[in-house]
């Protein structure tokens, strides 16, 4: 059998080489004869759990002849199909197709009939229905052996009972799935009761009794529960409405667990996790919770799959109809499932397991229990081996550091003091059996000489110190002469103790003599106050009455110093004041001679006081209003001693502007003069350098000329005469002039026109430009007599020395005279006048100007 059902074997524990199968197997059955089982329960049950097996080695895969995109069996898995519905009595062809199909029931409202519907199962369907109801079958199984165990019990009437409880400690993989999450919920829920009944009610039995012990610290995880298992947003809820959707999917059910605990102390991202492994899961495939142990990150891959315990109803019905009459004993009928044939019964595992997890505590809670801790020594499971560090990190995880601090100052060890006095009256002697049990106790223990540390005296109970208590019971059943001396020893204390009693009696007594005599003093003193009390409460409106009038004659002062101010109607303002103060001693007079109530008093300060607020106000105003009309005289006087100061301000600006306008304008002047006198010293150091330089070179020039005239004229002279002499001509002398050089070569006027000359000299004021103009003067009449004496000469050979002008009255060549004429006539003077606009010419071309200023004529 276990070589044919490998699907769900190899889904289980591990193969140990130290653990004999068959032994054990025999001694399982021999376990289930002492419980009573006879031969064909066992028969039944071993059948039944190979027919789990044989079920879960059955496959499937997509049928190709489906329309509807159904399944079918794999023919490798035909014979398990057979086995499984022989061992459970059924019709091979029937589970075929409760396996592959679902049935469902449709109801017709015109003959009230219902119509079955079967619905083809996909591979995912089908494998998820096989795995559902071999969990059906084998957990109602298990239920059926531990009812087979309770039966066994002969106590089942019996109210008293000892239960262990053993459960899986927290767990911690690098990959937590659905049945961590379930074992470390189990472990919040016990370790919340574990920290209710040994932390939270050890203290607050404490605090009861007054021991006055310092309160131990712990956490509570009560918010990591609630993350868990509340209503509408725990994971429980959120996984059981994602497992009800058609569709479910383990990205959104993770999203949801984020979206719905936003902010949540307890829960976080995976990648917030200090394991590495864990980290690497995305925020949509898990989530972290702070567990009391620690944070564990949970992989919710599978949580939906195994959550889901849901089996299809026409599979219930077929296993209920079976032939196997103990597989129908698994199986009752029940009247609610046969009004949901067709349907799937979603049961979920988590809402299960938190249902029998929440009856659990309940019995926990009913019940006196005791703990046990157990812990690992060491990871490699040997002996005489002693990690600390593993075995601190255990201690820490299970919340025992704060057990150990209540337990390290705490008393573990109480009795009630009745209950103590009952167990040792009968070792002691009749005189000490009548004591009272709290006193006896106190007794007992002074006499034992017990420390103080070792005991604490509450209002109901004493309690010790791990392990005292059975030392003092050691004392008590020690030896009779041990116990002789004891009881002496009590006596010894109670005489002491009645002594003392006395004492504080005695003291009692003075101390209560002494305060008679201070309460008697005290009266006195009450008495006086009282009578003092009587007399404030009949004068005493009278004399606050007194007080508020006589403060009038400050207001009433007040008035007085601004009336003084006044300086209009004085003397009607003095007239109302004195009129105001009689008022107020006429008030004062009143309350101090004649017996006035409190609200006749009253009544007649308010309304003194309203007159005199009133005459004050007006005062305030008037003297207000006086200095208001002062201040705008002073204003205007002061804004018309601004405004004169303004203009004179302004004044001094415009005056101060101009002298600094002029002072600018004066040092440009002088700045000026000062360049231009540097550099007329520079021109006229240049000019006369010049100057020797070009009398230098017309001296030269002129004594060339000189000798070159002379020469000339010797050869007139030697011509002349030879042409006398022979009676013909001779040339003139052609003497050359000396050309003297430009005055000035700063102004080129060469090609100015005589109309512009003519201007110039006329307007100009700069006399190097009127010598440059003479000079052009001069020159242009040089060329032109030269001309003049040349053009005569050639036509008239026979003139000598220009005696004979005036036979010749041609001014100037023909070609010059025309090309003047036709200028005349376009209207040259115009081109003359805008050459140099200076010169203000009227336009007319026969106008004649003449110079302004006496021409010189330069030396030739």
């Amino acid at each position: 059998m276990i070589r044919f059902c490998f699907q769900f074997i190899s889904k289980g524990p591990l193969r140990d080489p130290q653990l004999d199968d068959a032994n054990d197997f025999n001694e399982c059955d021999q376990s289930m004869d002492h419980m009573g089982l006879s031969t064909q329960d066992k028969i039944n049950i071993y059948s039944t759990v190979a027919a789990v097996l044989h079920l879960g080695n059955i496959n499937f895969e997509d049928d190709p002849e489906s329309t509807k995109g159904g399944c079918k069996i794999t023919s490798s898995t035909e014979q398990s199909l057979t086995i499984t519905s022989e061992m459970l009595g059924l019709n091979v062809r029937d589970l075929r197709n409760a396996l592959i199909t679902r049935i469902l029931m449709t109801r017709t409202t015109s003959n009230n009939n219902d119509n079955i519907i079967p619905v083809p199962l996909k591979v995912h369907e089908a494998q998820n229905a096989r795995d559902a109801l071999a969990k059906a079958i084998y957990i109602r199984l298990f239920d059926q052996i531990v009812s087979f165990v309770n039966k066994s019990i002969p106590f089942s009437s019996s109210n008293s009972y000892i239960g262990i409880l053993d459960i899986a400690g927290f767990e911690y993989f690098p990959i937590n799935s659905f049945e961590q999450f379930c074992i470390n919920y189990c472990n919040e829920k016990l370790q919340q009761f574990f920290n209710e009944r040994i932390l939270k009610e050890e203290q607050i039995l404490y605090e009861r009794e007054g021991l006055g012990l310092k309160k131990i610290q712990f956490i509570d995880n009560q918010d990591c529960i609630d993350l868990i298992e509340a209503k509408t947003t725990g994971c429980f809820d959120l996984l059981d409405e994602e497992s009800k959707l058609p569709t479910p999917r383990a990205e959104h059910f993770t999203s949801e667990v984020h979206n719905r605990n936003k902010g949540h102390p307890r829960l976080d991202l995976p990648r917030k996790s200090k394991l590495r492994s864990s980290r690497e899961i995305r925020d949509d495939e898990g989530f972290l919770i702070q567990h009391f142990a620690g944070a564990v990150v949970y992989s919710t891959a599978q949580f939906i799959e195994k959550n889901n315990d849901a089996l299809h109803a026409s599979l219930l019905i077929l296993v209920q109809e079976c032939r196997n009459s103990f597989m129908k004993g698994l199986f009752p009928k029940l009247p609610e499932l046969e009004q949901s044939a067709g349907k799937l019964n979603f049961i979920s595992v988590g809402s299960k397991f938190r249902s029998q997890l929440t009856d659990l505590m309940n019995k926990l809670r009913s019940t006196g229990i005791s703990f046990i801790r157990c812990i690992k020594p060491n990871l490699k499971m040997v002996p005489n081996l002693f990690e600390g560090g593993q075995i601190l990190s255990q201690l820490q995880c299970s919340g025992m550091v704060s057990v150990l601090a209540l337990m390290q100052q705490g008393f573990p060890s109480r009795t009630q003091f009745a209950e103590l006095y009952s167990m040792y009256k009968s070792y002691l002697p009749a005189e000490l059996v009548r004591l009272e049990p709290r006193l006896f106790c106190k007794a007992l223990f002074k006499a034992l000489n017990l420390r103080d540390a070792d005991f604490k005296f509450g209002l109901t109970k004493v309690f010790f110190r791990p392990g005292k208590f059975a030392e003092f019971d050691q004392l008590m059943k020690s030896d009779p002469q041990n116990l002789a001396t004891l009881i002496s020893k009590v006596k010894q204390w109670l005489i002491w103790t009645r002594w003392k009693t006395a004492q504080w009696c005695a003291l009692s007594v003075i101390k209560l003599k002494n305060k008679i005599l201070y309460r008697r003093k005290c009266l006195i003193d009450i008495q006086r106050h009282v009578r003092m009390h009587l007399v404030y409460r009949r004068y005493a409106p009278r004399i606050r009455g007194l007080v508020k009038a006589k403060a009038l004659h400050e207001q009433v002062a007040s008035m007085e110093k601004i009336a003084a101010q006044m300086k209009v109607n004085k003397e009607q303002i003095y007239q109302q004041i004195h009129q105001l103060k009689q008022r107020v001693d006429q008030l004062i007079n009143q309350i101090a001679n004649t017996h006035m109530t409190s609200t006749q008093i009253d009544d007649a300060y308010n309304d003194l006081v309203s007159s005199i607020d009133r005459e004050f106000r007006r005062l305030k105003q008037a003297l207000v209003e006086q200095e208001m009309k002062a201040e705008q005289e002073r204003l205007k006087t002061i804004q018309g001693e601004l405004e004169s100061e303004k203009h004179k301000k302004i004044d001094e600006d415009k005056r101060s502007e101009q002298e600094k306008e002029e002072f600018r304008q004066r040092s440009v002047i002088a700045q000026r003069q000062r360049e231009e006198e540097q550099l007329k010293g520079k021109l006229t150091a240049e000019e006369s350098r010049r100057q020797k330089e070009r009398q230098a070179q017309e001296a030269a020039e002129e004594a060339f000329l000189e000798e070159m005239n002379e020469r000339e004229r010797r050869d007139y002279d030697l011509a002349r005469r030879l042409a006398l002499e022979t009676g013909s001509e001779a040339d003139l002398p052609r003497l050359l002039r000396s050309r003297r050089p430009a005055v000035n070569q700063k102004y080129d006027l060469s090609k100015h026109n005589y109309a512009q000359l003519r201007d110039l000299i006329n307007t100009s004021c700069d006399i190097e430009l009127l010598d440059a103009c003479r000079e052009e003067f001069h020159r242009r009449l040089k060329v032109y007599h030269a001309w003049k004496l040349k053009n005569r000469k050639e036509k008239n050979p026979s003139a000598v020395n220009g005696k004979d002008d005036d036979m010749d009255q041609e001014r100037a060549p023909n070609d010059i005279l025309n090309s003047a004429d036709e200028a005349m006539k376009k209207g040259g003077q115009a081109a003359a006048a805008s050459a140099n606009p200076k010169t203000g010419g009227s336009g007319k071309p026969s106008e004649q100007r003449y110079f302004r200023i006496p021409f010189v004529r330069p030396n030739e």
